[in-house]
Parts: C-alpha cells; sequence; structure tokens
C-alpha cells in the first residue's frame, strides 16, 4: 500500500519551536543601542553654565582689578590744589607801618580809630556817547581791563533838550572796588600809573570834601599799562574817588601819605 504523505518518511511531526530568548547584548554594543538620556544632557548644560558663570566672575573680577589699578594711578597723581592768593602788598604795608604810624602822629587811644580804607569808586563819564552810543561798548572793556572788575552802565536821570539827552539814555560807566581788588587798584595807580602821567609833578591835595575823602581826576586811560594804545577809539578820563573813614581832611591825607600817595607840595 502507498503510504500518505503523512506517513512519508523524514517528514515527522514536528514539536512546535520554543521562543527563542533574546540575546545578551555586549557591553559596548549596549551603551551604543541605549537612547540617550535627557538628564546628562541637562547635566552637561548646567556645567557648561556653571563654568560660563566662573569665566564671567573671573573677568569681572579682572575688570574690578583693572579699575582698582586705574584707582591706583589717579592716586598717585593727585591734583594739586590751586594756590591761594598772595595778599595785597599796599594792605600788609597798612597793617605793619601804617597803623602805627597813625597811632602814634594822632595819640588814637582805641585801635579803631585808626583811619582805614572803606572803598574806591572810580566813574567814567562820556557825554559823546549820546551822538555815538558805541562808546560805551569800548568804556566797558578798558573799564574791566585797568580794575579787574566789571563796570555797571549809569543812565541820564533827567532829560535836557539843549544837549539832545532823554532819560535812560547811557551816558558812563562806573565801578565801585572793595576789599583786595581796592587795595590791588591802588597800588597800581600809585606804582605804575601816576608816574606815566606826563609831566607829574604829584597829585593835588585839594581834591578832599572835608570829611577824610579824596578824588582825583585822570585825564587819559592810557597811563594804566593794561591798556592797548592800539586798540582805543578816543581817549577818555575818569575820576578816582578814594573813600576813608577819616573824621578830618588831616587825618585822610595822613593817611594817604603813609600808602604812598605822591601829594605836591
Amino acid at each position: 500500500m502507498a503510504k500518505t504523505e503523512d506517513e512519508k518518511p523524514g517528514k515527522e511531526d514536528k514539536a512546535p519551536k520554543e521562543p527563542k530568548a533574546p540575546k545578551e547584548p555586549k557591553e559596548g554594543a549596549q551603551a551604543a543601542a541605549e537612547p540617550k538620556d535627557q538628564k546628562p544632557k541637562k547635566e552637561k548644560s548646567e556645567g557648561k553654565g556653571d563654568k560660563g558663570k566662573a569665566e564671567g566672575k573671573g573677568k569681572g573680577d579682572k575688570g574690578k582689578g583693572k579699575g582698582d589699578k586705574g584707582d591706583k594711578g589717579e592716586s598717585k597723581k593727585p591734583e594739586q590744589p590751586a594756590r591761594p592768593a598772595a595778599p595785597p602788598r599796599l594792605r600788609d604795608r597798612y597793617h605793619k607801618e601804617s597803623t602805627a604810624a597813625l597811632t602814634k602822629k594822632f595819640s588814637y587811644k582805641n585801635p579803631m580809630q585808626v583811619p582805614r580804607l572803606a572803598k574806591i569808586v572810580v566813574n567814567m563819564g562820556l557825554g559823546a556817547a549820546v551822538a555815538n552810543p558805541k562808546l560805551i561798548d569800548s568804556a566797558v572793556e578798558e573799564m574791566a581791563q585797568i580794575t579787574g572788575q566789571k563796570p555797571i552802565v549809569t543812565r541820564a536821570k533827567k532829560a535836557i533838550s539843549n544837549y539832545k539827552l532823554r532819560t535812560g539814555i547811557p551816558i558812563g560807566v562806573m565801578v565801585t572796588l572793595r576789599r583786595e581788588h581796592m587795595w590791588e587798584f591802588l597800588d597800581r595807580l600809585i606804582s605804575f600809573a601816576l608816574p606815566r602821567v606826563r609831566d607829574f609833578k604829584g597829585v593835588s591835595a585839594k581834591g578832599f570834601d572835608g570829611r577824610g575823602n579824596y578824588t582825583l581826576g585822570l585825564r587819559e586811560q592810557i597811563i594804566f599799562p593794561e591798556i592797548n594804545y592800539d586798540k582805543i577809539d578816543t581817549i577818555k578820563g575818569m575820576n578816582v574817588s578814594i573813600v576813608t573813614t577819616a573824621r578830618t581832611d588831616e587825618e585822610g591825607r595822613a593817611l594817604l601819605s603813609e600808602l604812598g600817595m605822591p601829594f605836591r607840595t
């Protein structure tokens, strides 16, 4: 009898195959096959951030160090303070010599009785400024150079039709000097300006007003060395009024004589 297909030799009933156990991957392969975790990345980035912060701090400290060096450099070369101005020599002469001489001459019992300078008023009248107002500008500039102080512009208080003068028109300049400016101006007037007057023989002693104040008239402003002769437009005169605390003309003249005023004999 012919055998059936099931009974053919070599084709025995096969048992069901058992599931194969998964192969254990090698250590290297396993590390490569494992998906990269996000946590290590985060830690790495955190490490980089810490490193950046540390570098930033280091750079900041370095910058601070440079700043400190700069501060040290500045501290090495401090700015020198401005030298105080020298006291007026005429004032020193008054305190050291004139006060004692006046006290002895007039027998003062109190040092406050000794006459002293109160102020100096320099006035420049410009009647020609009515027709030529530009004279005021040049007068202001010249007066500032002579006295070292900016003057004020004086204006007409009354209107005079014969002189074509109206109220408020500028007709001169004036400056009032006190303290150091007063002493320095008087020193320059006595030492430099008066000796440059043409045919100078001394100042008149008739300029006192009866209360110890003295007024001196100057015909030219070019006697002062501060004025540049090439830049002036016209010759301008001025009055110099020296106000003192003297009670009589005799005391006022003695005070100015002690300060070096060359009175005519």
